[in-house]
């Protein structure tokens, strides 16, 4: 099995125990703070990870960092984490947890890029615009990337709605040579 899949498994038990005790959403926002901590901190990933450190120390240090901030099923959750070896999932466990949680709230997060910047009014209009399209709420993550020399580009789920010049022109330029000259 494939990472992602694994730790769908994961996420999807999580949420289901989120959903029935009520805090699913509390669940998310700290799956988050803790991949966050653990992309940011590497000594805390390499602590985690490193599988010459006996896993009853790890789950000691867990507890301790842990225990007063989290809700106390989200630490069990992460002590079988721990159990299962599956810690170097974490980062991919808070990602599933959060697009069950998008789904369940009718959401989706898209990425969307631009040629440059947008302002405040235009990133308005372009959620709107895919709200209304998509028919869920979408959540847009905006980039910058010059190279699309303008309209514009959104990923969302598996999906891909590529509006932008560079894709016209490079049809364009395709079609022209593809096209048979009259003799």
């Amino acid at each position: 099995m494939d990472a992602t899949t694994i730790a769908r498994s994961y996420a999807s038990a999580l949420h289901e125990i989120g959903e029935r005790h009520e805090v699913a959403d509390r669940f998310a926002e700290e799956l988050q703070r803790l991949a966050r901590l653990l992309l940011e901190e590497p000594r805390a990933r390499h602590f985690l990870e490193a599988p010459t450190i006996d896993a009853a120390d790890k789950k000691r240090a867990l507890r301790a960092a842990l225990g007063a901030e989290f809700h106390p099923l989200l630490v069990n959750f992460l002590l079988v984490v721990l159990d299962k070896r599956r810690q170097r999932l974490l980062g991919h466990i808070a990602a599933e947890y959060r697009t069950l949680r998008d789904d369940a709230k009718g959401h989706v997060r898209a990425e969307v890029t631009l040629a440059r910047e947008p302002d405040e009014r235009q990133e308005e209009d372009i959620a709107s615009a895919l709200s209304n399209k998509l028919g869920r709420v979408v959540i847009p993550h905006f980039r910058v990337d010059p190279r699309i020399l303008g309209g514009v580009r959104v990923r969302y789920e598996d999906r891909v709605i590529d509006g932008t010049l560079r894709r016209r022109l490079i049809a364009m330029r395709r079609a022209m040579l593809s096209a048979e000259l009259p003799e």
